[in-house]
């Protein structure tokens, strides 16, 4: 190892110890999340500063297809400065030989950051955080779905197989038996989180049929969101050593419950480090109150981005596990924004919209976005709801079109964001939208077929 080992994490030098570096991944994260980089020996990276991808990576759509022209004169494909962000670098321990990924950043050839990079953008909303004089704090919950090997779309997508040789069963949340049933796939996730450094705050069965949760310890929002990135990837490659797939849709299973990545805020004082939603007296401040108008009122708009794709809106069911309004309450599940039970000091805001297929540092970024600006326009939110949500009027999106309407015309929301950034969003999950169009389903042939 050279020099540049030197400024390697702990647990990433742990993994090495011993060993020779045979190779590195560097990777940025896409619009939808995929890893999109190069490998290179680890002799060549530690000979270079900094490699190039064409900006194009950020119009390149979940089908590998392209957005219309990437504005005016359409696709110019500029070149892309990616550099190491070296505290990000981690164990690749599914491979067949000592690997590590490294997450870069990416800049344009004058040095400013590209406004569309989800990581960038990310960067961009705790900055204006930071500008005020407060530190965000985040804690994102991971749904996903362990399920049967599905190499034929037209299938439909089934629970896996457990280890008693019995299909995973719904409606078996907590139970420690069915978490048991994956326990080959759950040993490897730990291992293979250790070796990478993450620390799980627990892993727990949830009501889906073969679903999963994995909650991870609070921390700085874009740690967070490289470990859920990193996490995805993790996870999925220990699924595949057990024969079986993980899968990070909104709603894969019909009548199953959906899967969503909650997130849990709180704003911290930079100056005495101290929760602004708690006042001296441990009571809840404007600020608190503020944040969740700020959800209330700009989360509608920013749907889209925590829901982006047709898929996504499936999710959004009453009596399933996900919210179908943005009403808050206190120790409320049925509601949009839950406000957990808690310590004076950890007094948080749960944002219960987002779904596990978004991507997560444009996932943070949108609900952090929308809590800034409920602290900056001291918006108020409505009374807190009483009973259960899911007999209260529904005020989310139920398809992907008018999601996107709503965030085309959501002005202050792409002043946080950043305006390229929401243009190029547009652009792309329209051309996914439009392709789904094209789409005839089973649905339409069995129904429409013959009878209309």
């Amino acid at each position: 190892m050279s020099d540049w080992s030197n400024s390697l994490p702990d647990a990433a030098k742990s993994y090495l110890e011993g060993r020779r570096l045979d190779e590195v991944e560097c990777i940025v994260s896409d619009l939808p999340g995929i890893a999109r980089g190069k490998a290179v020996p680890a002799s060549k990276f530690a000979r270079q500063d900094y490699f190039h991808l064409p900006d194009s990576i950020f119009y390149q759509t979940v089908t590998g297809d392209w957005g219309e022209a990437a504005g005016d004169g359409g696709f110019i494909e500029k070149d892309m400065v990616l550099r190491p962000d070296m505290s990000t670098a981690t164990a690749a321990p599914w491979t067949g030989d000592w690997t590590l990924q490294v997450i870069h950043d990416a800049f344009d050839s004058a040095g400013e950051p590209i406004p569309f990079s989800p990581r960038n953008v990310l960067k961009r909303v705790v900055d204006l955080y930071t500008a005020k004089g407060w530190k965000p704090v985040v804690a994102p919950e991971m749904e996903f779905f362990l399920v049967a090997r599905n190499t034929d779309p037209l299938q439909e997508i089934k629970p896996m197989m457990g280890r008693s040789g019995r299909p995973a069963a719904a409606r078996q949340a907590y139970s420690m038996t069915a978490v048991d049933e994956f326990g080959p796939v759950i040993d490897d996730i730990y291992d293979f989180a250790e070796a990478q450094g993450f620390e799980i705050d627990g892993i727990t069965q949830e009501g889906g049929a073969g679903q999963l949760e994995i909650n991870l310890v609070h921390g700085d929002p874009v740690k967070l969101a490289d470990e859920v990135f990193y996490f995805k990837r993790l996870i999925r490659e220990a699924a595949l050593r057990h024969d079986c797939y993980a899968t990070f849709m909104a709603k894969p299973i019909a009548n199953e419950p959906g899967s969503a990545m909650h997130i849990h805020h709180s704003i911290l004082d930079i100056e005495t480090g101290e929760n602004i939603f708690s006042g001296p007296q441990g009571g809840e401040t404007d600020a608190f109150y503020h944040f969740i108008g700020g959800l209330q009122t700009h989360l509608p708009s920013a749907i889209a981005v925590l829901a982006p794709y047709v898929n996504s809106y499936r999710r959004y069911v009453k009596d399933h596990a996900a919210p179908i309004n943005l009403s808050w309450a206190r120790d409320n599940r049925t509601t949009g924004i839950r406000v957990p039970l808690s310590s004076v000091n950890a007094r948080r805001v749960e944002n219960r919209i987002a779904g596990m297929d978004c991507n997560p540092y444009l996932g943070i970024a949108a609900s952090l976005a929308c809590g800034y600006l409920g602290l900056v326009e001291e918006n108020r939110p409505s009374k807190q709801f009483k009973g259960d949500a899911y007999a209260a009027d529904e005020d989310i999106p139920r398809v992907m079109g008018d999601a996107l309407d709503m965030f085309d015309e959501a002005k202050a929301l792409h002043g946080v964001l950043g305006e390229d950034f929401a243009r190029v969003y547009s652009i792309v999950k329209r051309a996914e939208y439009d392709e789904f169009l094209q789409v005839i389903s089973p649905w339409e042939r069995e129904h429409l077929l013959l009878n209309v």
